[in-house]
């Protein structure tokens, strides 16, 4: 189920999803094989897929110049978790379908974080030019 899919029966909540995704990544990790040259993607995936949630959270309790920051933050750790994805997609690891719908949910939110992010710096040029 993508975006649109959701857009059309419920309001997305943006923290509830970030949850989900960290969670399904963590769930997913467990099906690529245990081999040592895996360790990375293991490591590396956990790390970023569940720092996106967190430092959104930590978003919302935030002035708007800390906000930015965090937002960016989530923003960078969204793109390293989609390079994460791709690489494992190219390798063919873990179970397939999860694989590819965490995948697009991680270009999605990618998507998301990017509009989050771009019409802040908007908002911040704004002022700056006031």
């Amino acid at each position: 189920m993508g975006i649109s899919d959701l857009k059309r029966t419920y309001k997305v909540n943006l923290s509830n999803r970030l949850i989900d995704f960290a969670v399904n990544t963590i769930k997913f990790l467990s099906t690529i094989p245990y081999k040592k040259e895996h360790d990375v993607f293991r490591y590396q995936l956990s790390k970023a897929a569940t720092s996106i949630g967190a430092n959104y959270e930590k978003s919302q309790a935030c002035t708007k110049r800390e906000f930015h920051a965090k937002i960016s933050i989530c923003l960078r750790e969204v793109r390293e978790t989609n390079f994460w994805y791709k690489v494992i997609d190219k390798l063919n690891l873990g179970e397939g379908q999860r694989r590819k719908n965490l995948l697009r949910e991680s270009h999605e939110l990618k998507l998301i974080l990017g509009s989050i992010e771009s019409k802040e710096s908007k908002t911040r040029t704004n002022k700056i030019k006031e």
